[in-house]
């Protein structure tokens, strides 16, 4: 079983000599892994690890909510977009629908932060555990 993500780290803003979490609309801002880029990377992960034999989950990225330094909120949801159009051209690779479970205990991520509590961080590990669980049996 491998259960996987990228997205947060790729989506997230970097100044123009890679400050990390640069402000998005200031000078030289870019993203760290752009849309295409970040397509590419995980359809060719999704390949390397369906070769592997195991039963393969991708799980989506969570919400940026306002205020996340050198993050926009909605990204997530493009880069979300991008990685199922990815996983679908790879086929037979599940999909954990983690954005929709995370949106569902929002009260728990930190304010303005991509972070949640150790409670919502909790949640969103016995979701994980579901999904895995789900899968084997």
């Amino acid at each position: 079983m491998i259960h996987f993500n990228f997205g947060l780290h790729d989506l997230k803003y970097m100044g123009p000599n890679n400050e990390n979490l640069a402000a998005p609309d200031s000078p030289g801002a870019h993203q760290q892994v752009s849309i295409d880029d970040y397509t590419e990377n995980i359809r060719k992960i999704a390949e390397r690890l369906k070769k592997t034999g195991a039963t393969v989950i991708w799980r989506e990225t969570t919400p940026v909510p306002e205020g996340a330094a050198g993050r926009v909120p909605g990204d997530s949801v493009k880069y979300n977009e991008a990685a199922a159009s990815a996983i679908a051209k790879v086929g037979d690779i599940q999909t954990d629908p983690f954005f929709a479970f995370a949106e569902s205990i929002s009260e728990l991520q930190r304010p303005a932060n991509v972070h949640y509590t150790p409670e919502g961080s909790k949640k969103l590990g016995e979701h994980v555990a579901a999904q895995i669980a789900k899968a084997l049996y």
